[in-house]
């Protein structure tokens, strides 16, 4: 009876979300949360994807500061006057912008990760 009443809780936190990844609100940032404030000034945006993929199918996100995350960190004086505002990091899928979020924690950056990056800001587009 023990195992039973286990498995529908499983299985009932399976189809409730239950098993759905959060996102962590000091870390990360939805795309809708970033949909919700491309008008907010205070917000920067920092697209560390390359020049030629901001010309791609994905496109960019207009106002968007583009510095490739393989460049971040040689680049970091150029972003400095925006220490004390929130960033959202974005590329492609969310991979290379949560290595380039985490170097810019670590140099007391507020910035936050786009799950998802661009494929789901595109995907997700009404």
């Amino acid at each position: 009876m023990k195992n039973f009443l286990f498995g529908v809780l499983i299985m009932f936190s399976f189809f409730t979300g239950g098993c759905k990844a959060q996102i962590d609100s000091t870390k990360e940032m939805s795309v809708e949360q970033l949909k919700e404030r491309l008008n907010d000034k205070s917000l920067i945006i920092i697209d560390v994807r390359t020049k030629e993929e901001l010309s791609g199918s994905l496109g960019q996100i207009d106002g968007v500061i583009n510095i490739p995350v393989q460049e971040l960190k040689s680049r970091l004086d150029e972003i400095k006057k925006y220490k004390e505002n929130e960033i959202a990091v974005v590329c492609r899928s969310g991979n290379r912008s949560n290595s380039a979020t985490q170097l810019l924690r670590q140099h007391g950056f507020n910035a936050k990760n786009v799950v998802g990056g661009m494929i789901s800001f595109r995907k997700n587009e009404n």
